[in-house]
């Protein structure tokens, strides 16, 4: 019996997932514990890995497509089960069911309705739009980018798509006027030459019966579609028509007027690459003024004055944009911060820390064997006693509620490509430096390999933020709930500082706490940083 896997949690944050990679395709045998995929979540990216054994009947969610947890991930199931009902949805009814007597059997009344009817038509004025063959070579092609979307209005010569083939990137115009219902393979999908790209026709038509339309019915649509393209070829349409001053008529794409247009640019002086000198995309996204030729060009040129004339010189350049997906983890981020940001009033406390003593303790503690530590891992170690002098800081905001936590599990922010992720240090004020060091090590390196478990990111009370490293002398947070504060930390500087009246050269860092007012006033803030002061000026109080 066919086995349905939805889209799994694999964080208590997750909401949706984006499907990193398929490790199996439709048709591959499964057993028990095989890895299908690899899963992007709003935290690192895991390997997911079946619970069932059988055929990979169907695959619901494609490489690089995110979705909702519980949505259809993949059926596994018997080799050649029907699983119709599992894809479409147990409430649809299957067009060839039929009500039959007693005396004949369904498929028998179906093959003589059919024989009866004849192919289904295509009704008038729709247009199926077939994968072009646009090189000699071209096998399939590959949509690079939409122009326009379901249920925009399409103009003769409007260019729908940009078709990436075996040897270039080329505008993808339409034949036909009316609205786009369908398309059939979406940005970033290939699909083999005269598969079903769109469908152009009335608003209304029933799109499903296009798709269902018997093969005789599909010749009438490339027969037509084949005359259209003649009809275009004999006949230019008039919009891409232009006249110049010399009585020559010059031929370019809607989207190389449009931007054109939108540059300010006058496309007569415009050279076009494209078939019999028509200009292109690429042709205006090329140019530059000082290609320009035109009349007025060559007016000023033979003019008596023209030597008086000094050429201003402007800067030539070329706009651009690029608009990435976000990932799973980006948006994320941007909602539980936002959320934090919106929802928390914050205040921010600022203190700086004579790090004389720290930077001496250090190089001896680390001149030790197989001993490495870090001033972060110092930061840590004082700021997990700091926090069990004032339990007030090591709480959470629950509405009716101020939960106090006993533990103190301190998250540690970490940078990774997609943005940022917060292991966890658990019980850290029971851990020795070296401990801490280590675990943060380790954690740190699975964060950025994406090997973490969504275990290892939970449950802290308070986070430290070190952007030291980075020559940042001072920055603020934002706190990550339902910690109610977060540490941020600057990074050591030598300057002049007053030590018994006399000015020394110091080493110094600052160190700014974010607080949710809510559950911490500013005396209890300031009161905490008084404490973490003494214990990282003071490198022995952590060792004991």
């Amino acid at each position: 019996m066919a086995q349905v896997i939805n889209m799994p949690r694999l964080s208590d944050t997750m909401e949706e997932g984006t499907v990193a990679k398929w490790l199996k395709k439709v048709g591959d045998k499964i057993e028990e514990g095989d890895i299908l995929a690899e899963i992007e979540t709003d935290k690192a990216t895991m390997e997911f890995e079946s619970f069932h054994e059988g055929t990979l009947l169907h695959i619901g969610i494609k490489e690089g497509d995110g979705a909702p947890v519980d949505s259809l991930l993949a059926i596994i199931g018997d080799d050649g089960e029907d699983i119709s009902a599992l894809v479409n949805g147990a409430n649809e009814t299957p067009v060839e069911e039929k009500v039959v007597s007693d005396s004949g059997s369904a498929a028998n009344v179906q093959d003589e309705t059919l024989s009866n009817t004849g192919p289904v038509e295509i009704p008038e004025g729709v247009e199926v739009v077939k994968m072009p063959r646009l090189s000699d070579t071209m096998e399939e092609g590959t949509v690079a980018t939409w122009l326009k979307k379901v249920g925009d209005t399409v103009e003769e010569g409007d260019i729908l798509a940009e078709i990436e083939t075996d040897k270039a990137t080329m505008e993808f115009e339409s034949f036909y006027a009316g609205k786009l219902l369908y398309i059939g393979i979406q940005e970033g999908e290939s699909s083999p030459v005269d598969e079903v790209l769109a469908i152009i026709g009335p608003e209304g038509t029933d799109v499903n019966a296009v798709l269902n339309a018997k093969p005789g019915a599909e010749i009438s649509v490339e027969a037509k579609a084949e005359t259209a393209k003649e009809e275009k070829r004999s006949v230019p349409a008039q919009e891409d028509r232009a006249v110049i001053t010399d009585g020559q008529r010059i031929f370019a794409s809607p989207l190389a007027k449009k931007i054109a247009a939108d540059k300010g640019i006058d496309i007569s002086n415009i050279p076009g690459s494209g078939d019999n000198g028509r200009i292109i995309k690429k042709d205006v996204e090329n140019y530059s003024p000082s290609q320009a030729t035109g009349p007025a060009v060559k007016e000023v040129a033979n003019s008596d004055t023209a030597s008086a004339i000094t050429p201003m010189s402007l800067p030539v350049g070329e706009e651009g944009s690029e608009e990435i997906k976000n990932s799973s983890m980006r948006k994320v981020i941007a909602k539980v911060l936002g959320q934090s940001k919106f929802t928390a009033p914050h205040f921010y406390l600022t203190i700086e820390v004579d790090m004389d003593n720290a930077k001496a303790s250090r190089v001896q503690i680390n001149s030790l064997p197989d001993t490495k530590v870090s001033f972060n891992d110092m930061v840590l170690k004082a700021c997990a006693m700091a926090l069990r002098k004032h339990p007030q800081v090591n709480t959470s905001w629950n509405g009716d509620t101020t939960r106090y936590n006993k533990h103190i599990h301190m998250g540690v922010a970490v940078a990774v490509d997609e943005g940022l992720v917060v292991p966890v240090v658990k019980f850290a004020d029971q851990l020795g430096l070296t401990q801490i060091g280590g675990a943060v090590k380790e954690l740190a390196g699975k964060a950025r390999t994406k090997k973490i478990a969504p275990s290892e990111m939970e449950g802290s009370t308070f986070t430290v933020s070190n952007l030291g490293m980075f020559g940042i002398l001072e920055f603020t947070s934002i706190i990550n709930q339902p910690n109610s504060a977060i540490l941020s930390v600057g990074a050591i500087v030598e300057k002049p500082v007053v030590k018994n009246g006399e000015i020394v050269v110091g080493n110094t860092m600052k160190l700014t706490l974010a607080c949710d007012h809510r559950t911490v006033d500013g005396a209890v803030g300031a009161q905490f940083l008084q404490t973490l002061r003494h214990f990282i000026e003071n490198p022995v109080t952590m060792l004991a």
